[in-house]
């Protein structure tokens, strides 16, 4: 089951579907960890199974005898509405386009549906309105239907946004997990774990010497540039839900092989790595919004890193690991000090609604 199928537990968080917490769904956690796994595994799959669910991806590829689309969706819930670094609408286009380019689509359309809750103020609708025209114009696409429903006060949070996206795929490349080699170089884009700990500050009210601001951005000029450069990808993945850690963990296990990677390569800012150890996370699985792994095929790692680099938001992307036979489905970390561990998935995530 693709990916995106982890969405649906966003607009309430996830949970597990067991007779220990009595078959409700639980107000505990964010998608993104073996909660939501199981929820795809023991309601969604059965339920929705078809060929391109199996995909495992950020999105659905639709082969036409034209060519082929991808498509993707997602519902954002993410508070506080405004963060520094970014606000609900642009992380809405923002999350949807970077979807499409993990499929190695071109992105070109959007919906947005607002769910709005009563007493909304006016001026806070019409920043995030704004915000998402600014991102659909850093994004390259066009916001071309949507919806509103409007909910008692009380029953919405604020505001709810759902998008869906449809892109073009341009390429001969079949860009998925199960195209992972051994030998492949895992390439990272940037630092890790800012937006996370941005919406985490933010909502907490916690005043940090250097402010956090989150990374969302629009990834999908710099994974085109790699398809245009004819670089030969066989998986990318942007790190929301879950982070670097869960990605490559989702990634070995569809895959069936091994990713090493060596934590001195992952770009941690100094603010984010401090606010963590003072919090109690681990950077590795707090989520980012413009940031993204690609799996390149060993020869032509060394030009996919210099062409990541020649664009602003790739100026520090690194070679951080490679793919390897066994131990298969595991990703093994080399941490600073020389020793080992396994990285897995969380039970639930670290940081609930950070998008």
């Amino acid at each position: 089951m693709k990916e995106a199928m982890t969405d649906f537990p966003d607009n309430g968080p996830a949970c597990p579907i067991s007779p220990s917490r009595k078959d409700t769904i639980q107000l505990a956690h964010g998608g993104g960890g073996k909660m939501t796994r199981q929820l795809i595994d023991e309601i969604f799959r059965p339920a929705f199974e078809n060929s391109e669910l199996e995909t495992d991806h950020d999105g659905a590829i639709l082969e036409f005898d034209q060519g082929s689309l991808a498509m993707t969706t997602d519902s954002y819930v993410v508070q506080p509405i405004i963060f520094p670094g970014g606000d609900i609408g642009s992380l809405a286009v923002y999350g949807t386009a970077n979807d499409l380019a993990m499929c190695g689509a071109r992105p070109l359309y959007l919906s947005a549906g607002f769910i709005l809750e009563e007493g909304l103020p006016m001026a806070t609708l019409q920043t995030v309105v704004n915000s998402m025209k600014e991102a659909a114009r850093q994004a390259e696409v066009r916001i071309v239907t949507g919806d509103t429903k409007v909910v008692p006060k009380g029953k919405g949070d604020g505001i709810f946004i759902n998008t869906a996206g449809v892109g073009r795929r341009e390429h001969s490349f079949t860009i998925h997990p199960e195209s992972v080699r051994s030998g492949d170089v895992v390439l990272l884009s940037g630092d890790v774990g800012r937006h996370g700990m941005a919406v985490m500050a933010a909502r907490e009210g916690l005043g940090f010497e250097n402010p956090i601001k989150s990374d969302c951005a629009p990834v999908s000029r710099l994974a085109l540039k790699l398809l245009d450069a004819g670089i030969e990808l066989h998986c990318m993945r942007d790190l929301t839900r879950g982070g670097l850690a869960t990605a490559l963990v989702e990634i070995a296990e569809t895959a069936d092989l091994s990713i090493r990677v060596d934590e001195k390569a992952i770009p941690v800012q100094e603010s984010v790595q401090g606010a963590c150890e003072i919090l109690g996370f681990d950077p590795l699985y707090v989520a980012n919004e413009g940031c993204f792994v690609a799996f390149v095929s060993e020869g032509d790692a060394d030009n996919a890193l210099a062409i990541m680099r020649d664009d602003p938001l790739g100026r520090q992307a690194g070679a951080i690991g490679r793919v390897e036979r066994s131990p298969r489905k595991s990703v093994i970390l080399t941490t600073r000090i020389g020793s080992t561990r396994l990285l897995d998935l969380l039970s639930g995530e670290q940081l609930p609604r950070i998008c």
